[in-house]
Formats: C-alpha cells, sequence, structure tokens
C-alpha cells in the first residue's frame, strides 16, 4: 500500500558560486581595453582578482558605454542590461547612455579624425544591437523607443550619405519592429489558448458518458506522450524572458527606492508557464479520478508513473514533477484500495528523485548530470533540459534575499548580479533548444483542451469511487454533497 503523501513547501538552496568565471568575469577581452577598474572614489569601479565585483551606478553605467579603444565584454553588457532594471527603468538606462555618448561625442570633435569619430559611433551602434536582441521588450514602452530614436539620429550625424553607420542603425531598427511585431502577436494567440477549460465536475455521480474519451484512448505510449508534454514545456517556456524573470528581483524589494517597478499587467509569461503546471497536475488527478473501474484506474496511475519516468529520462523535469504532483494530490493519493493495486516500486524511484528533504538534494544531482550531458551533446535528445520551473524561481529569490543590492560604502553588490546573471542565462540556453520529436497535434490538443476538474469535483469523483473511511472524510463528503445540492 502506498503510504500518506505530506505536503512540504519546496525550498531551494542558493547555489552561487561568487564569481561566473573567466566568461563571467566582467574583463574586457584583450585589445579591447579597459575602463575604470581604481578603488579609490566612490565613483570607481572595484575589481578582485581581475573581476568586477562593485561599483556606484553611476561608474557601472559609464562602463557600459564604448570608447575609442575599449568595448564592454558581451557577458558584462548582458548582466548590466538585465540587472540595471533593479535600480533604474530601461528607458532612464538608454537616456544615459545617450548623454555618456554625447559627452565623449563632443570631446573628439574637437580633435580627432572623422574616421575615429565614425569608429567610436559605430561602436555604439553595436551596444544598441546587443541591447535590442537581447532584451526587445525594453522598447515596448514609449518613453524607450522614443530615447532609441533620440540618439540613433545623434549617431547618423556624423555619418555620409548611406554610409555603414547608418546602415547599421536602419538594420537594427528593422530587426527590433519585426522582433516586437512577432512577440505582439505571439503574445495575443498565447491570451486566446491561455487555459483548458475547467470541468465543475459531476453533481453527484463522477461517471463519464461512455462516447467520453480519455487519455489512454488517445495516446497509450509513455514514451510518445512524455515527448509531446516536452514539446509544450519548450513551446511554453519559449516565452519566458531574462527581464521576466528579473521581475522576482525588482519587483520585490519594496525597500529600494531605486527600483525599477514597471507594469507587471503586461507580463504574462511567468503566470502562463506556472499556470502550464498547475492544469497538467490537475489533468492527470481528472484522469485518475474520473474513471469508475479500480481495474482502470490502476492502469491509468501506473501509465502515468511510467509517463513521469520517461519525462525524467527525456530531461523534463517539470512536468515529471507536475505528473507526481497530481498523483500527490488529496483526491487521488487518498484511493488506497486502487493503490494497493500499483506496482509502486518506480513510482517510488520518481518519488525519491523529488524528495524535498536536503533542498531537493536528489533532484539537483540529477539536474546536474542532464546539465553535463547537454553540454556534452552530440545530438539535440541529449541537450534537452528544462528543471521545474517553480524551484528555478525560488533558487533567484533567495539567491536575491540573502545577499544586499548595495554593499556599506554604497556601491552596487555586482558580485550578486553576476551569479544571478548566470542561472538566468543557463535557464536561457536551455529555452533555446530545439524539440527533437515529432509534433503529434492530436495528442497535444488533448493535453492543452481536455477539460479537467476543479478540486471541488475531485473530491466528489474520489469519493464516489472510494467512500470516505474516517470521520474527517465522511464529513467532508457529508458538507459536499449538501453544498451542490443547495446548489442545484
Amino acid at each position: 500500500m502506498r503510504p500518506e503523501p505530506q505536503e512540504v513547501m519546496p525550498q531551494t538552496s542558493i547555489l552561487c558560486s561568487g564569481v561566473l568565471g573567466p566568461s563571467g568575469s566582467g574583463q574586457a577581452p584583450p585589445g579591447m581595453g579597459e575602463r575604470g577598474g581604481g578603488a579609490g572614489g566612490s565613483g570607481d569601479l572595484i575589481f578582485q582578482d581581475g573581476r568586477l565585483v562593485s561599483g556606484s551606478l553611476e561608474a557601472l553605467m559609464e562602463h557600459l558605454v564604448p570608447t575609442v579603444d575599449y568595448y564592454p565584454d558581451r557577458t558584462y553588457i548582458f548582466t548590466f542590461l538585465l540587472s540595471s532594471r533593479v535600480f533604474v527603468p530601461p528607458h532612464d538606462l538608454l537616456a544615459r547612455v545617450g548623454q555618456i555618448y554625447l559627452e565623449q561625442r563632443q570631446q573628439l570633435e574637437a580633435g580627432a579624425e572623422k574616421a575615429t569619430l565614425k569608429s567610436f559611433s559605430a561602436k555604439v551602434v553595436q551596444l544598441l544591437k546587443e541591447w535590442t536582441e537581447a532584451f526587445p521588450c525594453d522598447f515596448q514602452d514609449e518613453k524607450a523607443m522614443a530615447e532609441l530614436k533620440a540618439i540613433t539620429q545623434r549617431i547618423m550625424q556624423c555619418d555620409e550619405e548611406n554610409g555603414t553607420v547608418k546602415k547599421a542603425v536602419a538594420q537594427l531598427t528593422q530587426s527590433l519592429l519585426l522582433s516586437l511585431a512577432a512577440r505582439s502577436q505571439l503574445q495575443e494567440l498565447r491570451e486566446k489558448l491561455r487555459s483548458p477549460a475547467v470541468d465543475k465536475g459531476p453533481i453527484l455521480k463522477a461517471k463519464p458518458p461512455a462516447s467520453q474519451k480519455d487519455i489512454l484512448g488517445v495516446c497509450c505510449d509513455p514514451l510518445v506522450l512524455a515527448q509531446q508534454l516536452t514539446h509544450i514545456e519548450l513551446e511554453r517556456v519559449s516565452s519566458v524572458h531574462p527581464q521576466d524573470l528579473m521581475q522576482i528581483v525588482s519587483h520585490m524589494d519594496s525597500r529600494d527606492k531605486h527600483r525599477c517597478r514597471g507594469d507587471l499587467a503586461k507580463t504574462y509569461s511567468l503566470e502562463a508557464y506556472d499556470n502550464w503546471f498547475n492544469c497538467l497536475s490537475m489533468l492527470v488527478a481528472t484522469e485518475v479520478c474520473r474513471v469508475v473501474k479500480k481495474k482502470q484506474r490502476t492502469r491509468m496511475l501506473e501509465f502515468f508513473i511510467d509517463v513521469a519516468r520517461e519525462c525524467f529520462n527525456i530531461g523534463n523535469f517539470n512536468s515529471m514533477m507536475a505528473i507526481i504532483s497530481g498523483m500527490n494530490l488529496s483526491p487521488v493519493a487518498r484511493l488506497k484500495k486502487t493503490w494497493s493495486k500499483v506496482k509502486t516500486a518506480k513510482f517510488d524511484v520518481l518519488e525519491h528523485h523529488m524528495d524535498p528533504s536536503s533542498n531537493f538534494c536528489n533532484y539537483r544531482t540529477a539536474l546536474q548530470g542532464a546539465t553535463q550531458r547537454s553540454q556534452m551533446a552530440n545530438s539535440s535528445r541529449e541537450k534537452i533540459v528544462i528543471p521545474v520551473f517553480n524551484l528555478f524561481v525560488k533558487d533567484i529569490y533567495f539567491l536575491h534575499k540573502i545577499h544586499t543590492n548595495h554593499l556599506p560604502n554604497g556601491h552596487v553588490n555586482f558580485k550578486k548580479f553576476w551569479e544571478i546573471s548566470r542561472q538566468i542565462h543557463e535557464f536561457m540556453t536551455w529555452t533555446r533548444v530545439e524539440c527533437p520529436f515529432e509534433k503529434d497535434k492530436k495528442i497535444q490538443n488533448y493535453l492543452l483542451t481536455a477539460p479537467i476538474y476543479s478540486e471541488e469535483a475531485l473530491f466528489i469523483a474520489s469519493f464516489e469511487s472510494e467512500g470516505p473511511e474516517n470521520h474527517m472524510e465522511k464529513d467532508s463528503w457529508k458538507s459536499l454533497r449538501t453544498t451542490l445540492l443547495n446548489r442545484a
């Protein structure tokens, strides 16, 4: 007999390495020059062993802008553009970049050759190009778009007609507009398909019509279903962008007077992806509870156990956790007569991998193994890593909470933001993997649109399958019946 599950709030460890390594050190590449680096005044940047660890916000902004003989490291560009929104809105940062550019340009115009000025302007265009490609959603804001237009117009003034700088600006603008248009269309489509219908369930009887399909009538191969779940996961998670994840930090610390508040109403990606997890859990519970005969319920449970195991083998930990969560919901977990017929050895292994003790140590070990496999992969199948999203979000949150944004001297604690950026960058690398499995529209349509029972309906169906066994369950069942009869 399967033991009663315990409800445990997920806790996550802080996987903080402190530094990012050579690729994320903040050091300028050889030959690209260096900017800042003193250890004195409040506006200086502080380096430890060649790594940028802190600096005033103004110094960090200046470090972002190229000079004649300096261009910032790409990891610094990504990290600062990502983390700066904690302190200043993107449109204000863009305005400051424009000011710094103008100040440097005026100095160059006083004595430098035209070719030098043009080379400097081209570097600033390259910076803007990297910004618009990495964070195009920043420019959905009219203020940011106005600042971009203002700075590019200033840049083009130093170039001749049909010059290379003007062409680069035109390409940048066109690519950005296309990207924003595509994202807008995708958002509209996702809003239409935002969540499946919620079936209010039966009034008192949980018996579905004989013609009504269940998941086994659509797909009876656990591997195929796991592959289709992976398709959906990669499609859904692709809508999550770095700045969405940074909201976990930038919209949480109410004590920081400089934080970027933004408009949370415009971002649905985190909520939508979290909703998918919940819908999958509820779908699993619905598929089990709606089955009338115990033998068929047993088969359904064993099927989902096999699907979860295939998800684990693929590297799709999010779907695996959702399936396990669905089977651990009280209406399913209480079906002791059904569970007594289930061969639970495989399920016990899965629960061991997702054991919350020691901060999900077993899961993190499996995730690390999948990550290493992905890094050494020879095929796209081996590249798939889909972490448990809820735990990933909690990692970012706790990393933010245990490290301050500012040091005692007022400097930005950039060491903290290197680590947050590293984890987000790694997550984004996983989301860009192309799914190698053939898409089955019929199966996906069922997974995304099949009616799911509400929590109330799940309990009714569960009690109809196996009656209440103790006083608490009997009281719950009596209360449900009374509520539904009054409602009818």
